[in-house]
Formats: structure tokens, sequence, C-alpha cells
């Protein structure tokens, strides 16, 4: 059996800038493979974040880690004028988020000027893949693949390919995190499954987890050779109404259990699945 699992952790702050504790969602995760998104590593020497918050989780929990910046920008400080709401109303639509990133592109004056945005904390934004330190789980290799740079996108996108045995059996996880449909992410589905494509040959067996930004049947149409092994509402976490966290799997997997979990702080709930790997060729 091989445990995985997929959070987006929103840098470790709700929409006002408060923090939450990442560290006890993913205990309770209890996966063997977490990939995580919207990890935050502060560019202050001696802040709390200034060692990676994926790589604070795998010291604290006992993972190996592979993680990869997207984007350069800043986290905004706990707002003192926050309600019990997740976040300011339409607070994307009018610069009061909380996650600002402007290596790509730059804010406009109005924003680059607010208060909420000189004070806030600078940093970088990104992806990461831990692996249980486990005898049974053998890393072998890892790799990134860069997707293409989108005109209207704020962040640079990337796949992690971690290449592991698990009780013997070869078995690719990849970890990422989509752009919009609307910024133009076919371009992204069309180059991940070329590049994925590529590598089925040496291990066909697969395992593609992130925030997807994009609904499953669509995946599922960008990504024919992939299936879903989670299905259920992640988005917003609140209230969701839709899922845009993904588990795909590809090949001879068995599926024992998969499921949403509750909202852990994020604005994204995790999934887990629980995959057999006796079935595999």
């Amino acid at each position: 059996m091989l445990t995985v699992a997929n959070f987006n952790m929103h840098a470790g702050v709700d929409g006002w800038g408060r923090p939450f504790d990442l560290i006890a969602p993913c205990r309770e995760l209890n996966a063997d493979v977490i990939v995580v998104e919207e990890s935050f590593t502060s560019a202050t020497p001696g802040a709390p974040d200034h060692i990676g918050q994926a790589e604070q989780i795998g010291a604290a929990l006992g993972y190996q880690v592979v993680s990869c910046a997207l984007a350069e920008g800043r986290r905004a400080r706990p707002d003192p004028n926050a309600t019990d709401k997740w976040m300011p109303p339409q607070g994307l639509r009018s610069g009061k988020n909380a996650l600002f990133f402007d290596s790509e592109r730059p804010y406009s004056p109005e924003i680059s000027a607010s208060q909420r945005f000189t004070n806030a904390e600078l940093g970088s934004w990104g992806i990461a893949i831990l692996t249980r330190i486990n005898p049974n789980i053998v890393v072998d290799d890892s790799s990134i693949l860069h997707l293409p740079r989108l005109a209207r996108d704020r962040v640079r996108r990337a796949a992690i390919v971690m290449d592991l045995t698990v009780d013997g059996h070869p078995i690719s996880v990849v970890g990422t995190h989509m752009s919009h449909l609307q910024f133009g992410s076919h371009r992204h589905y069309a180059a991940l499954k070329k590049r994925l494509r590529q590598r089925s040959e040496a291990r066909p067996n697969a395992i593609l987890l992130g925030d997807m930004n994009l609904w499953g049947p669509p995946v599922r149409i960008f990504l024919p050779q992939w299936h879903r092994a989670v299905k259920g509402k992640t988005w917003p976490s609140g209230n969701p109404h839709s899922q845009i966290d993904h588990i795909l799997i590809r090949g001879a997997f068995g599926v024992v259990d998969s499921e949403v979990l509750p909202d852990a702080g994020s604005d994204h709930r995790p999934v887990r699945a629980t995959l057999d790997l006796s079935t595999l060729r």
C-alpha cells in the first residue's frame, strides 16, 4: 500500500494574513508522499519561515523534501481589522488579498503603494514533494519539468517528478500547481502530457497530484491517460462547491480508499488516497 496526499497550504495564512498551523494537518494526513502547493519561504533571516514551510514540515514529521520556487513576492501581515470571514470581501479584486507575486508582472501603482503591500513580508512561493523516510520507499531520482511561460500568469509553473521504488515497484510521483484556464493553462496541460508520456515507457505507473485549478472532467480531457483517484469538493474550503485539487493515477493501481479531508486552515481542502500496489505489473 502507498498513501499519497495533496495540500495547497496558501503560505500558512488565511486571506487576512492570519497564520494557521501547518504541521498538524500534515501529520493528520499520515501519508507516505505529500505534495504541497503555495509553500512560502521568507527572505528575512531569522524569520519563522526563513526555512521554507515544506522543509519545516519535513523536519518535523520525517520526510525528505524536494521543492521548487515558482515566484517571488510578499505575504501580508495579519490585518488588525480581520473579521471571522476567511478573507476580506472582494479581496482578490481589491488588492486586499494576503499573497502578492510581482516577480513576473508588476502590480498597479495603487496596489504597490498600499500599506498592505509595502508592509508585507518578502519571500518566495512554490511547490514541493515530501517523501516519508522509510526503508521501503527509495528515492531513485528527482527532476523539475518547467512549463511554458504564460503572459497573463503572475507566477512560473513547473512539475516536480520523483522516481521512487516502493516495495520493489518503480513508481513516478509528479507534483504540480497549474495555472488557470483563462490564462492559457491548456498549453501547460499539453506540455505536461507530452513530457509525462515520454517517461511512461520507463515508468508506466505514475501518480500526479496538485492544485490543477480546473474541475475533474476537463482535467481528464486534457490528460486522457490519467484517472481520478479522489472525487469530492475541495474549494473553497469553508463551503466547497468545486474540486480543483486532484490525485490522478496512470497504470494498474488499485484504489483502496480516497477522501477529501476537512478544512485545515487554507482555502483548499487536502485530498488523500491509499493505493494498492499489488496490482501493478
